[in-house]
């Protein structure tokens, strides 16, 4: 019946009273049947019913909620799945790794009512699990899938550098990078303590250790150091690997020269000064915001430059040129007793930084991980050369400029006067689709990088090239391709042809000969643009060059500068706080290790 309701009479609504159920049971089948039936009978009852089922007073009775059978879910949180603890896990050891998170993180009241908040089944782990086994589980996880990537790749290309931390432990860093379909990878190998003297024997022993370790002993073509005596010889002498200087490091010491010019540098110390003041006051902090806003211009702050880098030294005088206007008006309300800057040396400043720029600029460029950097070295020195030499001719009629700008040409001719004499560098330019024979200023480097280019080429077809079928005549020692066919059983008229073209078919050309073409064939390709990704356009042609393009995969890796060894020191030093001074080198190891490679 109420099935039936529900469906035939929607609109009317049936109460169900408990007490007056058991006191209806009494009551006969046939009276209850008979008041349904009315209901069901008449379209109007609904009215009807409400009424009988009101009190007497005339008030309607709300209607009595089932209670449900209480169950232990009720007073007691499920545990979470162990898939799901394990997922959440990983997650959080991610967290602290990529984002230099304390282990303590998770003893913090606030992050546990967090997480609580989020999933209240879940169980966060003690500090202790975390640093001695989900840490330690993820790194050797890493390291183990890393290990087979780079055991894949043809060739490597290392970079390296040395660091003391601000607890006084002595570290040194290794990355890797090489081309993994056609893309060019950088990673971190290693972050380890260096407890020895800096001596090149020692650093070449940690050097061979982790080539052994990552079995790439036989595979690298370059490493990348700073100009320090000790690591070049541990390179270049004790490993007989082939060492590359930092392109960065030498820029640096190039500007380091031209900036100690004394006129120059006694304007830089004023600025120093000046810029010191600014930062360390908050009233000429305050008011220099306070002039910035009223003259509508951007509320910046004065930049102070570090000793060890020549950038930041230009950075603080391309923000002070910046800032000019503001920050003479501050000075001149606030009255510093510091050495203020002439008009002459606001002008100086100016054109120095416009000197400098293009330095700047190589120095960005070449510092990147992510793109190609080594076949562009030669092309932005004497990117450098030209706009030195633009300032030379038209000279500054600040006497202090232009001693800067004769100083860097002479240091820029000094140290890259032969860099198209450089291998890897010169046979990574040529191989480059954006540059090829137009990188190089001198015809013959060009010549020489493309007969080296060809051997390679031509060893790579060797080792390509598949063995020869067992025939009789191979087995008693002749490695001579078949002959070719008598020149009587040809038609006399095709015997013009076969002679000419015999020597281009395949199986019958030697190496050399089947490299030089390969080579002049690549060449003769029109350039990319100069925005163009490389190894994209290599790998739309690895089919057309392929011993060629093995070639390309050994020198396209090659960096230009040591700024990726350099960075892993910045993320350490995130790393070892005042909060986690308290960190083994062995710990650091691992984080930066994960942090670098996740």
């Amino acid at each position: 019946m109420r099935r039936h309701l529900k469906s035939k009479h929607p609109t009317v609504h049936l109460q169900e009273d408990r007490q007056d159920f058991q006191n209806h049971t009494s009551t006969p089948v046939a009276q209850t049947t008979s008041a349904m039936t009315s209901l069901a009978s008449n379209s109007t009852s609904a009215t009807t019913t409400t009424s009988n089922s009101t009190n007497t007073s005339g008030q309607e009775q709300p209607p009595i909620k089932r209670q449900r059978q209480t169950c232990m879910g009720g007073f007691v949180s499920r545990p979470m799945m162990p898939l799901q603890q394990s997922k959440i896990d990983q997650s959080l050891v991610t967290m602290i790794a990529t984002d230099f998170q304390p282990f303590s993180i998770v003893d913090d009241r606030g992050f546990r009512e967090y997480t609580k908040a989020l999933n209240p089944s879940y169980v966060l782990p003690s500090r202790p699990t975390i640093s001695q086994q989900m840490i330690p589980h993820l790194f050797n996880k890493v390291k183990t899938d890393l290990l087979e990537k780079i055991k894949a790749a043809p060739a490597v290309c290392l970079t390296t550098d040395c660091w003391t931390s601000n607890t006084t432990t002595g570290y040194m860093s290794v990355t890797c990078h090489y081309v993994n379909d056609f893309k060019l990878e950088s990673n971190l190998l290693d972050c380890f303590e260096v407890n020895e003297h800096h001596t090149a024997e020692n650093l070449a022993k940690e050097l061979r250790s982790i080539a052994t370790e990552w079995g790439i002993s036989g595979k690298i073509v370059a490493c990348v150091t700073d100009s320090a005596a000790n690591i070049k010889k541990a390179v270049s002498d004790v490993l007989h690997w082939n060492h590359l200087r930092c392109f960065a490091h030498i820029l640096n010491l190039i500007v380091r020269y031209g900036i100690q010019q004394k006129q120059i540098e006694e304007i830089i110390q004023k600025v120093k000064g000046i810029t010191e003041y600014t930062r360390r006051s908050t009233v000429a902090s305050a008011k220099l915001r306070e002039v910035q806003l009223q003259m509508g211009q951007p509320q910046l702050r004065l930049k102070q430059d570090i000793a060890t880098r020549w950038n930041s030294t230009y950075y603080m005088l391309r923000r002070i040129i910046e800032v000019k206007e503001p920050l003479i008006s501050t000075l001149a309300i606030v009255n510093p007793q510091l050495p203020a800057l002439s008009l002459e040396e606001w002008e100086i400043i100016n054109e120095a930084c416009e000197v400098l720029q293009p330095f700047e600029e190589v120095t960005v460029e070449l510092s990147s991980e992510r793109f190609v950097t080594g076949s562009k070295a030669i092309l932005m020195a004497r990117g450098l050369q030209r706009a030195t030499a633009h300032w030379q001719r038209n000279s500054s009629t600040h006497q202090p400029v232009r001693e800067m700008t004769n100083i860097l040409m002479a240091e820029l001719h000094k140290r890259f006067g032969g860099i198209e004499q450089v291998n890897v560098l010169a046979e990574a330019a040529l191989l480059d689709p954006r540059f090829k024979k137009h990188a190089f200023i001198h015809e013959k480097h060009a010549e020489n990088a493309v007969t080296r280019v060809v051997d390679k080429v031509a060893a790579a077809s060797r080792v390509a090239r598949p063995p020869p079928i067992a025939t009789p005549s191979t087995e008693e020692g002749e490695d001579e391709p078949p002959s070719i066919p008598p020149t009587d059983t040809v038609p006399l008229v095709w015997a013009d042809f076969e002679e000419r073209v015999t020597s281009l078919r395949p199986g019958t050309q030697n190496p050399i000969t089947e490299a030089t073409l390969e080579v002049k064939g690549f060449l003769s390709e029109q350039l990319i643009p100069r925005t163009a990704d490389p190894l994209e356009w290599w790998r739309s042609r690895a089919l057309v060059f392929k011993n060629t393009c093995a070639v390309m995969k050994t020198r396209l890796c090659v960096v230009a500068t040591s700024v990726p060894s350099e960075r892993i020191f910045s993320k350490t030093g995130q790393i070892i706080t005042d909060r986690r001074n308290r960190l083994s080198p062995g710990k650091v190891r691992e984080l930066v290790f994960l942090n670098a490679n996740l």
